[in-house]
Order: structure tokens, then sequence, then C-alpha cells
């Protein structure tokens, strides 16, 4: 099977090329000029000239505290070019699994989001990425919409990778304490596009399309991840830092975020056999590779 991933620098955009690579999977990822979701016509040409089996957008406007006063750019992107990519896919009949998150909630509620729960965003970035569902939703029928949450990977810039830098840099880290989630694995969620991809492509009248939740099994705080990265880099680096839990009122920033981030997966667990990995195992899976790499 072919794929094309809209994005090549995004987290999930390289963890996707490594883990079809390592599945023998053919993955085309292409991010700007030649494939850029604020230009419709970009998009169609990258998959004319492709040809997929199917395709990913893995792109998007990721800057949740810019989206505040950008809020022209975060909707183009996230809503305007979801709809361009979704429309192309459909006039080409080629499926489409897009990328979503967590934020279109707005962390309210005492259990885990599921997939009938109304989205409510409480910023841009997260109204956007609501409307580019919407989007995609009307253009094409053929869609996998795939919600996921804190995101992290040995690519990019992360949380994980800003507390393995503090371990080493600073002596105490103060981190929010009152905001829950479950940390996802980008080769997690680029596992899962792979074997749903492949299911679509197998025999696409027996897929289930729509809206499903992937993330890491179980949940905790972002201290709580601070603390298991900080616990790794103590025993693999002798490093010491103090870790001081915060609630978000002591660490104000221009988009508000939801203080529950946590999705059910059971709709994608029974519908697809997919099992998300614990998150504490994912976690500590990216932070060893981050130093047997050097960072």
């Amino acid at each position: 099977m072919k794929l094309l991933c809209i994005g090549q620098s995004g987290q999930v955009a390289l963890a996707l090329a490594e883990r079809a690579a390592a599945n023998a999977v053919e993955c085309v990822c292409v991010g700007r000029p030649k494939a850029d979701l604020s230009a419709p016509e970009s998009l169609a040409r990258a998959i004319d000239a492709t040809k997929p089996d199917l395709v990913i957008n893995a792109g998007a406007y990721t800057a949740v505290d810019a989206a505040e006063t950008d809020r022209d750019a975060a909707f183009l992107i996230n809503a305007d070019g979801a709809g361009s990519l979704a429309a192309g896919c459909a006039q080409m009949s080629v499926p489409l699994i897009h990328l979503s998150t967590d934020y279109v909630f707005d962390g309210r509620a005492e259990r885990a989001y599921r997939e009938t729960d109304s989205p409510a965003p409480l910023n841009v970035y997260g109204a956007s990425k609501l409307a580019g569902e919407v989007a995609v939703r009307e253009a094409l029928n053929e869609h996998i919409i795939l919600r996921t949450s804190w995101v992290v990977s040995p690519f990019g810039t992360n949380f994980i990778k800003t507390m393995l830098r503090l371990a080493t840099d600073r002596d105490e880290a103060s981190v929010v304490d009152d905001q829950i989630g479950s940390p996802t694995s980008a080769s997690d969620i680029a596992d899962t596009i792979v074997h749903i991809a492949s299911m679509i492509i197998s025999d696409p009248n027996a897929v289930r399309f729509g809206t499903y939740h992937f993330s890491g099994q179980g949940y905790g705080s972002w201290a709580d991840v601070a603390e298991l990265v900080f616990r790794i880099a103590e025993n693999r680096c002798n490093s010491k830092i103090v870790l001081k839990r915060i609630p978000t009122s002591e660490y104000p920033t221009p988009a508000k975020r939801p203080l529950n981030s946590r999705l059910d997966t059971t709709k994608i667990e029974q519908t697809f056999n997919v099992k998300p990995p614990d998150w504490a195992a994912s976690v500590t899976r990216t932070v060893n590779r981050l130093i047997d790499e050097g960072y």
C-alpha cells in the first residue's frame, strides 16, 4: 500500500515515516511548499502526483498560545486547509485519516471524553481544529478523524524533551499539577495509523468511518509526567532536580488549557482491535531513546 502524509517535520509525520519504513509500507511525506495546507491547489497536485491509496493529514498550525493572536492563520491551516485536503481526496476517491486533538473539549467533564461528547473548545487552536473536523466531515465520507492528546516523541519540540533538558540544566522545576491527561507516543499513533490504513485499503466497505479517540492508557498530570522523566534522568544520568507541583493559576498562558484531557479509547479498541499502550511505558521508552541518542 502507498500512503501520502501531508506534513514532514512534525512529530507524527516523522514518526510515521519511521514506523511505515519499519513495516515495509511506502509512505511519502510531503510538506511545504509542495503540499501547503494554506494553498489548496498544492494539495490537489500532491495527491495527483503521488497517487496514494490513502492520505494522512499530519500537518497543522500547532502554536497553541500564538493562535490566540493569530486566529486567521490557525483557521486557514487547521480548518480551511483540512477541508481543502478532504475535498481533494473526495475528487480523487481517496480515503483520509485526519489528526485532531483533545483541545476540542473544554475539560470540564469528570471522566474521559467519548466521541459522542459535545465539543466546546477553550482556545483558538481548539476551535480551529474543531472547524477542521467539521470541514472534513462535510467534504468526504471516507474519513477517519483521529483525536489524540499530549503527543510526545524523540522528534521536534515537546514536553518530554523540555523536561529532560531541565533535568540537566536546572536545580528546580515548577510544573502544573491540576491538568490531567494521557501522554501519547507519536510512534504509537503512527503504528495505529498504519494499522487502520491497511484495514481501509484491504476492505473499505467493511470499515466504520468516523471519529475515534486514541491516547495512552491511564492518566496523570503534567507534574506526574515530569516526575517520571526526572526519575529516569536521575537513574541514567545522575541528574538532580527538585519538582515543584503548582496549579494552573501559577502558570498563566495566553491560551486556556482544559483541566481534563482524558480520551476514552473504547471505540477504537473495539472497532479496529487497537490497544493503546500505557502512557508511562511509552514515555519511558521515549526518554531512554533520547538519552541513548545523546539528547
